[in-house]
């Protein structure tokens, strides 16, 4: 059986930049998005869930998000999480429902979310790189075995490099187009 499987690598390296895709999603641009409460947890009923698992979240005007909370008891502990979860963001509590103005961010905010989305990027073309190695040393083990010729293993690893370089084309171009919309130019 053979260690080298084209498919796999594509599924590691599209996960990664997946992945990247899913974290710069939750980086606040100053525009109202729907996105940016995915990693806010709330503990209710005794358990950490996920904002959307206790709550309708919508964004009905571009600085304005609506946090619908379908069970009234849960208003309090939706409000503290949207607030301690670092976001800058301060919930109106308005019934059952949580209005959340978007405030404009600072130069030096945009700055350091810029960055972030800049660290994030990098971790994935570490993950790409890692899919890669592990590539290339699952051709050279199957050379090894007898699976393949020099020739063919070679032929291998140019696609490998292909595949990477593509990936890591994918992940500079979301991460720059993220940047600018965060910098706002």
């Amino acid at each position: 059986m053979a260690a080298y499987d084209k498919a796999d690598l594509e599924r590691r390296m599209n996960g990664a930049v997946e992945s990247l895709k899913h974290d710069l999603a939750g980086l606040r641009t100053g525009r109202a998005s729907t996105t940016l409460l995915d990693p806010v947890t709330v503990e209710v009923y005794g358990a950490h869930m996920p904002i959307v698992q206790v709550a309708t979240v919508s964004a009905p005007e571009p600085r304005m998000l609506s946090v619908q909370v379908w069970d009234k008891s849960n208003v309090g502990p939706v409000d503290k999480a949207i607030r301690s979860a670092g976001l800058g963001l301060n919930p109106i509590v308005d019934g059952q429902t949580l209005r959340l103005p978007i405030p404009d961010l600072t130069e030096e905010r945009r700055k350091e979310l810029a960055k972030l989305a800049s660290k994030y990027a990098e971790n994935a073309r570490i993950a790409a790189r890692n899919v890669r190695r592990d590539g290339m040393d699952n051709l050279k083990a199957d050379e090894k075995k007898g699976e393949f010729g020099e020739d063919e293993r070679k032929r291998h690893e140019a696609e490998v490099q292909k595949l990477t370089d593509a990936t890591i084309a994918d992940i500079d171009a979301a991460a720059a187009a993220k940047e600018k919309e965060i910098l706002g130019k």
